[in-house]
């Protein structure tokens, strides 16, 4: 069974090419977001196994977003993901509730899969 994959981003032309390049490899996409109400709503609505969630949302910090996505018993794995490095946001990643970071540049099905795994 394929993982059901929410995407949350503020960039547009991000979610839209990450949406290409997982479909192709077999993800589900089930969702794209680019704010954290959103994403939250989205969530509820169409329960995901994974949220890919940027750590720099725009305004938003995507560590709160990622604590919003599991609190209430939300069954739902998230991963951060940024164009940053990872030794770089290496405390916020340890502090969060995401099962693991990805670096945008690393982005591929397998690799959510094996965090998520």
């Amino acid at each position: 069974m394929a993982l059901r994959c929410l995407l949350v981003d503020d960039s547009e032309e991000f979610l839209a090419s990450a949406s290409r390049l997982l479909e192709a490899q077999g993800l589900e996409i089930v969702g794209r977001a680019s704010s954290g109400q959103e994403a939250v709503r989205l969530a509820d609505a169409l329960r995901p196994n994974v949220a890919l969630v940027d750590v720099q949302l725009g305004d938003e910090d995507g560590v709160e977003v990622s604590w919003q996505l599991t609190a209430g018993g939300r069954l739902i794995a998230v991963v951060l993901i940024s164009t940053h490095p990872q030794d770089d946001i290496a405390e916020l990643i340890a502090s969060s509730p995401a099962v693991g970071f990805l670096p945008k540049t690393a982005l591929s099905a397998a690799a959510v899969a094996e965090l998520v795994g």
